[in-house]
């Protein structure tokens, strides 16, 4: 090959990345769809806040200029919704807003990313967030500024220890992928570096997991998970021998649920809750879905009380392997926070 096809093949081949990596931002399907294809596949569970949206959601006008008491505010406020239990920034919020200008009031949206290997925080920098600003703050504060403009900003716990015991731990790292509006964030500098390499297109994402985001449509909140972690942690396994006996007897009386393959849960504007739970066969599903539909209107064993002191189920049905339930919370009710931790009878395996 002479030297003038190669250098035109790699050109190609940067561009044939670049291309892949803006498509996975701007191809169809849902936010939270897509930044779930850009974390690692053996991502088991992931946390996600749509922040554009909750600042939409509460009528809030924080933004870049505000104060870090009152983006601590904001926080406090979208906490009493339900609408920051899958964030890993909101005790950080007035510190990062303050120290980096990056902070639930200028981000578009969050997603925590966790497996057995390691965990990446994936931010989505909107229209009010300077890069080249965020990347002039990480200077001062003490990151090692990296050799390449999407090289890794390394910082550390002694970095975060200066700037107070409020920041997560997932920030000792960072990533600026200015040409997606991206950051990427995380407490181990491999994790993170292989995790970057999924957010350019040159490694696989989660594609199953964002495949099944999808039947959340737009959720201001949600938690997504593999049918693994959710079958280990949302479990009658997780209860005491007197609620697994009650909850035996209660999925007997349904008729029986087949494992789940995936599950997802998100909280929709205006207090709408979905679930979704996938099993294995595309045959199982509608009767697993009257099952799991009487099982979330009674009793909650391991939660205590009733389903209905929580939520009022408004929908059952399946598509595919994938049932729904569509519940409408009750007023104070936590259901997002409360219901993505075990035990979880309408979720068990």
């Amino acid at each position: 090959m002479s030297r003038r096809a190669a250098v035109a093949l790699a050109v190609v081949v940067v561009l044939a990345v670049a291309g892949l990596a803006a498509w996975r931002l701007s191809s169809s399907g849902t936010p939270l769809s897509r930044a779930l294809a850009l974390v690692p596949a053996e991502t088991s569970r992931s946390s996600w806040t749509d922040w554009e949206g909750v600042r939409r959601e509460l009528g809030s006008d924080v933004g870049r200029g505000s104060s870090a008491e009152e983006v601590d505010a904001f926080v406090s406020e979208a906490f009493g919704s339900d609408l920051t239990s899958m964030s890993a920034l909101g005790t950080s919020a007035g510190t990062m807003q303050e120290l980096l200008g990056l902070s639930p009031a200028t981000l578009s949206w969050e997603l925590l990313a966790q497996s057995d290997g390691g965990a990446v925080e994936a931010m989505g920098v909107g229209d009010d967030l300077d890069l080249s600003d965020v990347a002039d703050r990480l200077a001062d504060a003490g990151w090692t500024e990296p050799e390449v403009d999407d090289g890794v900003w390394v910082g550390g716990p002694d970095v975060l220890a200066r700037l107070g015991s409020t920041i997560t731990p997932e920030l000792q790292h960072l990533v600026l992928l200015r040409d997606q509006d991206l950051v990427l964030a995380s407490d181990q500098v491999a994790y993170l570096e292989a995790a970057t390499e999924v957010a350019r297109g040159t490694a696989a994402g989660a594609d199953d997991l964002a495949d099944l985001a999808t039947g959340l449509a737009e959720p201001l909140a949600a938690a997504v998970f593999t049918g693994d972690y959710t079958c280990e942690r949302l479990a009658m396994a997780q209860a005491d021998a007197d609620a697994q006996d009650e909850a035996a007897q209660l999925v007997a009386e349904s008729g029986g649920v087949h494992p789940l393959t995936g599950f997802a849960m998100g909280l929709l504007p205006g207090g709408h809750v979905r679930a979704l739970l996938q099993v294995e066969d595309a045959d199982d599903a509608p009767a697993d879905a009257d099952a799991r539909a009487r099982l979330a209107s009674g009793p909650a064993p391991g939660q205590g009380g009733e389903f209905t002191d929580r939520f009022a189920l408004e929908r059952a049905g399946s598509q595919g392997r994938v049932i729904t339930l569509d519940l409408r919370a009750r007023p104070g009710a936590y259901v997002l926070s409360d219901l993505t931790s075990g035990p979880v009878l309408f979720a068990t395996c």
